[in-house]
């Protein structure tokens, strides 16, 4: 797999409005590809505002999302996280790590249309074993790990496959990622200037 690749997405060609270098950069992708620790770092260095949709969500409902799961069930947060994605998508100049799920709605993917959305992808033996021991993340509680991380993959391939931009993660530390986010983001930026 290359490190970055273009995808012909059928829904970046029927928006043509130009990416600026005001555009936001929003980080996607499954859980464990570094879309926090990478976003954090992406925004310090270009000093721009960060938003991990997760901490925003949990700030709202004063719980934390295994909680609003088991209090409120996944259609509520999928409809907060909807909403959200509609106000983060009005802004500009912000670097935002999604949830895994946040973006597999068309509706949710249609709000960043003028953001530079770039998919951070590891293999499943790398996202494994950085989501070992880990228990706060309420759609992998149910069964073994490996198996729950490769049935949500395969539910979410499609929408994953709709991300124009992607980069690899394995074998690289939080800084070469986010330092490839950026060069991708300045490329994308100067192509549409």
């Amino acid at each position: 797999m290359t490190n970055e690749k273009m995808i012909d997405s059928p829904r970046f060609s029927r928006h043509p409005s130009p990416v600026t270098r005001h555009a936001s950069i929003v980080l996607t992708g499954f859980m464990g590809t570094g879309k926090s620790s990478v976003g954090k770092i992406v925004a310090q260095k270009l000093a721009r505002e960060f938003v991990d949709m997760d901490a925003a969500m949990e700030a709202r409902e004063g719980i934390s999302i295994a909680e609003i799961f088991a209090a409120k069930d996944e259609k509520y947060f999928r409809a907060r996280e909807t909403e959200l994605c509609r106000e983060l998508g009005a802004r500009e100049n912000l670097v935002i790590a999604t949830g895994g799920g946040a973006l597999v709605r068309t509706e949710n993917r249609a709000c960043f249309v003028d953001a530079v959305v770039i998919c951070l992808e590891a293999s499943v033996d790398e996202i494994v074993a950085r989501l070992r021991g880990g228990d706060k993340r309420p759609l992998l509680a149910r069964g073994a790990l490996r198996e729950r991380v490769l049935e949500l993959l395969h539910e979410r391939r499609d929408a994953y496959a709709q991300m124009e931009w992607r980069v690899d993660t394995n074998d690289k530390t939080i800084e070469q990622v986010a330092d490839q986010v950026i060069a991708l983001y300045q490329r994308v930026t100067n192509a549409k200037a």
